[in-house]
């Protein structure tokens, strides 16, 4: 071949790759044993490598924690402003700790800074009993809340992530105990993005383990955790465009690596994918009802109001609805009605259902008599 056609080619190749969109590829993992990455508000899983193998979690376990603890607070069971004191038990963590004496008070803003920044295993078993009375009975509502979540991957023994046999979990079980905590109990981020902050009166520094926070674009958190056994790991998170998402990294060889693993997870799903709104262009036509007490009923969403869609695919998306013409009474609250079909060069990427939002009762003999006699003293 001529070498200025060769030439050519080569230029023609060279130019067809850099239409190629990079951000398609896989993303790195460094090594790292298992990564998931997931989208918050779908839950959709968007990448992941030996998601369910199940390995120790050390310190991310914390993320449970966390959980419970915010749903007691969203209970109205535990205040930011209460003082807990610290237990012998919880004095006696080793590892990671803010160095809580036996009988110290705290209050429970303080002890969750504690545990998002520094993974105070100390304050995190400080407050476990607040919540519970004992580590050991909140271990039993860790395991059970792992359940309720569907973590068929998860066994907890502590609430800290201290080594203990049989303390194991995976990175997609990780992702979803990190979705339920962000997606329900956002305040959580009041303090897992904080960088620097202190305790005592400013007499004990804390700064946070997440070096996310601090050097990622969009990072929100969560939990960092490491042991000789279980390595490096981490339950990153981060928002961009009004879309968060969750990278669980697990056995990464070095701290550095699970960081950057974390960031070309986010980074791969920020640059391809995006969310979109399921709903229609225009409201939802009430429908006709046929001898109900009522005339009409709305339809509603059965399901989620977004779809986790490819950025590549979003200009193709379109939305089929189809109702119902008319209804007849009885009509049970949440009764389908008709779908709404969501596809994509002709891929249907999502069908939801349409149901009825309220029940409509059906009018009875009495109420048919006294409808008709209504209408008898307007006829002219």
């Amino acid at each position: 071949m001529p070498k200025k056609l060769l030439s050519l080619c080569l230029c023609l190749l060279l130019l067809l790759g850099s239409l190629v969109p990079a951000a398609q590829a896989a993303p790195i993992t460094s090594g790292a044993q298992s990564v998931a990455l997931m989208e918050k508000e779908t839950g959709t899983l968007i990448y992941a490598e030996n998601e369910h193998e199940r390995l120790e979690p050390a310190s991310v376990t914390k993320v449970m924690t966390l959980l419970l603890v915010m749903e007691a607070i969203d209970d109205g069971r535990l205040h930011y402003e209460d003082m807990l004191s610290a237990s012998d038990h919880a004095a006696s963590m080793g590892g990671s700790q803010v160095y809580l004496k036996a009988g110290e008070q705290m209050s429970v803003e303080d002890l969750l800074k504690a545990v998002c920044m520094a993974s105070g295993n100390d304050a995190a078993v400080c407050l476990a009993e607040a919540v519970a009375g004992s580590e050991e009975s909140f271990v039993e509502r860790m395991n059970q809340r792992a359940k309720d979540l569907g973590m068929a991957d998860t066994t907890f023994r502590n609430c800290t992530g201290l080594p203990a046999e049989g303390h194991l979990t995976s990175a997609y079980d990780i992702a979803l105990m990190s979705r339920e905590l962000i997606l329900n109990h956002p305040d959580i981020r009041r303090f897992t993005t904080l960088w620097m902050d202190s305790l005592r009166g400013g007499e004990f520094q804390l700064a946070n383990t997440n070096k996310l926070i601090r050097y990622y674009d969009g990072a929100t958190g969560l939990k960092t955790g490491s042991t000789d056994s279980a390595l490096y790991c981490l339950s990153g998170t981060a928002e961009r465009d009004g879309m968060e998402l969750i990278a669980a990294v697990m056995k990464a060889p070095t701290s550095a690596e699970r960081f950057e693993t974390a960031k070309n997870l986010l980074s791969y799903g920020f640059a391809n994918y995006t969310l979109v709104d399921v709903y229609p262009n225009e409201a939802l036509p009430t429908i006709p009802v046929s001898m109900g007490k009522k005339d009409s009923v709305q339809p509603i969403f059965a399901s989620r109001d977004k779809l986790l869609v490819e950025k590549t695919k979003v200009s193709s998306v379109e939305k089929n609805m189809e109702l119902v013409p008319h209804i007849a009474a009885p009509v049970e609250e949440g009764q389908e009605l008709g779908t709404l079909t969501i596809t994509s060069e002709g891929e249907t990427l999502i069908t939801i259902p349409l149901v009825a939002g309220e029940s409509v009762e059906r009018l009875s003999y009495w109420d048919i008599v006294q409808k008709l006699l209504k209408q008898s003293l307007f006829v002219v």
